[in-house]
């Protein structure tokens, strides 16, 4: 039934191209041969298992039976039917319907095998064969490329398991309904439109390099799902351009972004000799304006962090210098006094300065003037006219 040359020229190939090991491979083979036999000359509930010589393509086949303790065994009622199974506790056997093609008395078994125990299984030779019928091959067909397909899901979802919380890398393959359909080599990428940084457009056959924050099993497939707007997103893309961080001595300790519009990310050194800032903004800026460039132009403000509450919250707000900070530890609220020419500053586009200096140091922030007019600002409502709102931050922890 099976061509010996042909199966030995697909091994590697299945191997080195898809990553499914060749034992995985053997493993298809026999249960085929095994379906296969049981499909042609097989009894009902008999248990088949096959052995498989790549060298030779002698196949050898077995019946296995499960030994089982007399009082295992469930009698049926006199019209056929079973009774009710009492519930057994863990230490006791599991009953069973007995039945000769699939099962052994222990007193029988260890008449073949001294040692034998209830739950062991007890091999009987079958005569060999090679001769299959149409329906048996097309069987045993079906069964290798199930058990191909598993296998190499289970390779598959190795891969990018280990991978999961990186960027990756990938060619548009198709757009539909604004979701991006991603060809990652041996799995499928989606890029949903809600993970996507805003104003970016992709053509089929683009590249496009992406967060992996989580793999999927579907019936489908593997699914990678993937991001650009997510956080973690910058700060790997930062890891790459920054040896420091990678290395560990410098951490980053939050992180507050609105995809294509502005970031803000607070660093802290472990090494006093280190500038935190510097070494993310890089010789004249170079490695920020690395990441600037793959964010679509979205500005960055790096804070270096601090214990010191008022400092982080004064150092948040950059670029607006803040006069004086009050804090409530109890509601975790904080009141910023700034000079009247730095309020639109402190404040930002829509409230944008403000919402991600809350976010960032998940402190609420209402930003005073020195004259006292109150000007916070909500996530939900922002106006350029009225500055009467408040920031309602939700901390992102890394």
């Amino acid at each position: 039934m099976f061509d010996l040359k042909t199966i030995n020229s697909v091994l590697s190939e299945l191997e080195e191209e898809r990553g499914i090991p060749r034992e995985k491979i053997l493993e298809a083979i026999e249960a085929a041969l095994a379906s296969a036999y049981k499909k042609e000359y097989g009894k009902k509930h008999q248990i088949v298992r096959a052995t498989f010589d790549l060298n030779s393509g002698k196949s050898d086949f077995f019946q296995v039976k499960v030994v089982v303790d007399p009082e295992q065994i469930i009698t049926p009622n006199p019209d056929g039917t079973l009774p009710e199974i009492p519930e057994t506790r863990d230490d006791e056997p599991e009953k069973v319907l007995f039945n000769p093609e699939r099962h052994i008395l222990l007193d029988d078994a260890q008449k073949i095998k001294r040692e034998a125990k209830i739950g062991d299984e007890i091999v009987f030779p079958l005569e060999t064969r090679d001769d299959f019928g149409r329906i048996a091959s097309q069987t045993a067909k079906q069964t290798i490329i199930q058990k191909i397909r598993e296998a190499e899901k289970i390779s598959v979802l190795g891969e990018f398991g280990e991978r999961e919380g990186e960027i990756v890398s990938g060619t548009v393959q198709r757009i539909e309904r604004g979701n991006i359909f991603i060809d990652m080599g041996r799995a499928s990428g989606i890029l949903p439109y809600e993970e996507q940084i805003p104003g970016e457009r992709y053509r089929q056959g683009e590249r496009v390099r992406a967060y992996l924050y989580r793999v999927e099993e579907t019936p489908r497939g593997i699914f990678l799902r993937l991001s650009r707007s997510h956080p973690k997103f910058l700060i790997k893309l930062f890891e790459m351009e920054v040896p420091e961080i990678a290395n560990g001595i410098i951490e980053v300790k939050s992180v507050a972004r609105e995809a294509g519009s502005r970031s803000k990310i607070a660093v802290f050194s472990n090494d006093p000799h280190v500038d935190p800032v510097g070494s993310l903004v890089g010789q004249r800026g170079v490695r920020v304006a690395t990441v600037t460039s793959e964010l679509g132009g979205e500005k960055i403000d790096i804070i270096e962090w601090s214990e010191n509450a008022k400092h982080f919250i004064e150092e948040a707000l950059s670029p607006a210098r803040a006069l004086d900070v009050i804090i409530n530890e109890e509601n975790k609220t904080a009141t910023v006094s700034v000079s009247e020419d730095q309020q639109s500053l402190a404040i930002g586009k829509g409230g944008q300065n403000v919402r991600l200096a809350a976010k960032l140091t998940g402190w609420r922030i209402d930003i005073q003037s020195v004259e006292g007019e109150n000007l916070g600002i909500t996530d939900e409502e922002t106006s350029d006219t009225k500055i009467k709102e408040k920031a309602a931050p939700t901390h992102t922890e890394i």
